[in-house]
């Protein structure tokens, strides 16, 4: 007897037996049970999903003698079905019977009786390949056929079906079958052939199959052909040119290092095995897509194709941002490989410009900032060394300057019980860590600091692509310069500010501020910790024009700077404070006095205009 695939000799012949697709078979069991049977079906989804499959076991099952528990399997209906060569089940192929004159032989059949059966049953496989004619002349029939007839369309693509045809059918929609699913099912059919294979074979398999179980058969197939009676990884790996898990893992591993040596390496090495560039592209994609949604919400059940520990792995090794460009990048070549003669060339591109961070992309030819140096929410025209090298305030008159015979102590004088203290907390909330960090000596000499110039301060925060983050080292001297009761009085005041965002005169500004959290405060300032950059680009721009004045005037009883950084931010430049601290090396802090409003000017009367011109002594006005 010739050799049966696979996906023939498991195709299902009960409802027991289908893979997914629960929804449709409930359906299509109550209706059997209770008799209450269409005249026409629409089973529309993608390939090998069971669309024919389900409706050959659906034939059955309203063939079939034995009433209870339709289709048996053992009557010379459900028999004759499996073997397809029951009368009253025709098979018609849309793709090479679409023409009406097909059509209209089919018409004069049906209104003969069945031969066998209980129903005549028609199966139209692709359907929507059928011309406009042909759909034309069968829509009266499906529409009122005879009540021996029922009509099952199949279809992988129901919007090329004519509307009219779609709204006289029952439509059921196959979803693509779940991995462990499919998983499931190819364990059992190579039980049955005593075929011994790799648990990492069948997780590929179920991949390469995108949802469809005929596919994950016939790739099946192909490694049993190759490897015979025991199927390893790296068959299935020689057979599609195909990189495991750990191999693209390590891939990346070269691109987040930035070596670019052995990243070109790598590729020579799989060159041989013709890999396929375009299914490694999007494999990549999905790896890193996964890696930031775990990182997102922590929850294994969303992984399908990394485990929990190799997502924690690649959040390790390379920031959110840096993930997120890599994927952009990854995209923006795939998009390309339509008009590439050589797509490996485009793919070692790809992973040169996946090496750079898009800060290091943007940077001045020539800088001598490293790559490995530069943070992704840092501005780019801030380094930790430039900020080292200005004075102890931005653009003003230093501590040591105004207090010749102070040094500084901004570390010297936090108590040893405190620091000790403050290193043994592993598990520290970063809201109270400034409690007791900040000297008392800078809390008594804040009156002697010179108020910084607020165009200096917007030059910090200003370039000419707009509004930047704030850099660390300047968060940094924001934390030293603040103090635990002014944060306490502003975070009680800041509670109230949910009842101002739905106030007409104060909605705009308290919108963009109710999301924060108070992070520190200091006398004339205020730091807060939003949840995305975006947002604090837009808090730190409307303050440079002096939005929020009026609101934490209203708020807080004085007015305040308002800076904002993200909680990324916030929890780096904590550990930098906790680190310097414990160094001697914290910074002077900063200071600011809010420039407040001038009077407002008014626009002079016309006695106002005519004394000016004569003077009072010569003018008298007299009213009428």
């Amino acid at each position: 007897m010739a050799y049966k695939a696979l996906y023939r000799t498991y195709r299902p012949n009960t409802f027991d037996e289908v893979v997914g697709q629960q929804h449709i078979v409930q359906t299509l069991r109550n209706a059997v049970e209770q008799k209450k049977i269409a005249h026409a079906y629409l089973f529309c989804g993608p390939r090998g999903t069971g669309k024919t499959s389900i409706a050959k076991v659906f034939a059955k099952a309203i063939n079939c003698v034995d009433k209870k528990h339709p289709p048996c399997m053992e009557c010379e209906s459900c028999l004759a079905i499996t073997q397809g060569t029951h009368p009253d089940i025709i098979e018609i192929d849309a793709a090479s019977n679409n023409g009406v004159e097909e059509v209209r032989n089919l018409i004069e059949k049906v209104k003969y009786a069945p031969i066998e059966g209980i129903y005549k049953v028609y199966i139209i496989d692709e359907v929507h390949m059928m011309s406009a004619g042909a759909f034309n002349a069968l829509l009266k029939t499906i529409e009122e056929p005879p009540a021996h007839v029922i009509f099952i369309l199949a279809t992988t693509e129901p919007q090329k079906v004519l509307p009219t045809i779609v709204s006289r059918c029952q439509r059921y929609d196959f979803h693509k079958i779940g991995v462990s699913e499919i998983e499931q099912r190819l364990r059992y059919g190579l039980a049955q052939e005593n075929i011994t294979c790799e648990d990492e074979v069948f997780r590929i398999v179920a991949q390469l199959s995108d949802g469809g179980m005929r596919d994950a058969w016939s790739i099946m197939d192909q490694c049993i052909a190759y490897a015979q009676n025991n199927i390893q990884v790296h068959h299935i790996n020689e057979i599609y040119g195909i990189l495991s898990t750990q191999e693209k893992l390590s891939l990346l591993g070269t691109v987040v290092a930035k070596d670019a040596v052995a990243c070109m390496d790598f590729m020579q090495q799989h060159a041989a095995k013709n890999v396929d560039i375009k299914r490694l592209t999007m494999e990549l994609i999905e790896l890193i897509k996964e890696s930031i949604v775990y990182e997102y919400t922590k929850e294994e059940t969303l992984l399908h194709k990394l485990t929990s520990e190799e997502c924690r792995h690649l959040v390790q090794s390379s920031s959110i941002s840096h993930r997120y460009h890599m994927i952009d990048t990854l995209m923006e070549t795939y998009d390309k490989y339509r008009y590439a003669a050589d797509v490996s060339c485009y793919f070692e591109v790809c992973l040169l410009k996946m090496m750079e961070s898009p800060q290091t992309m943007d940077a001045p030819k020539g800088s001598s900032i490293r790559s490995d140096q530069m943070d992704p929410i840092k501005p780019l025209t801030e380094t930790k060394q430039a900020y080292a090298d200005k004075p102890a305030v931005a653009h003003l008159t230093s501590i040591d300057q105004k207090l010749p015979d102070q040094p500084n102590k901004a570390s010297k004088n936090v108590s040893r019980e405190t620091l000790i203290e403050q290193q043994s907390d592993v598990a520290y909330d970063h809201e109270e860590w400034i409690e007791e960090s900040v000297p008392q000596e800078i809390e008594e000499k804040k009156d002697l600091l010179t108020e910084p110039n607020s165009d200096d301060i917007q030059s910090e925060l200003i370039t000419a692509k707009g509004i930047q983050p704030l850099g660390d080292e300047y968060v940094l001297r924001l934390l030293v310069g603040a103090n635990k009761p002014e944060k306490q009085q502003d975070m009680q005041a800041f509670a109230q500010i949910q009842s101002y965002a739905i106030h007409l005169t104060w909605a705009r500004t308290a919108n963009l501020l109710k999301h924060g959290t108070i992070m520190a405060s200091g006398t004339t300032y205020l730091l807060l910790m939003v949840n995305t950059q975006a947002e604090a680009n837009e808090i730190n721009e409307q303050d440079q024009k002096g939005e929020f004045r009026a609101l934490t005037l209203e708020l807080f009883h004085k007015e305040k700077k308002i800076f904002a950084i993200t909680g990324e931010q916030s929890q780096r430049v904590t550990g930098l404070f906790r680190q310097r601290m414990s160094e001697g090396t914290l910074p002077d802090p900063l200071t600011f006095a809010v420039q407040t409003n001038k009077a407002e000017s008014h626009e002079p009367t016309q006695e106002d205009i005519m004394f000016d011109l004569f003077g009072t002594d010569n003018l008298m006005i007299t009213e009428e």
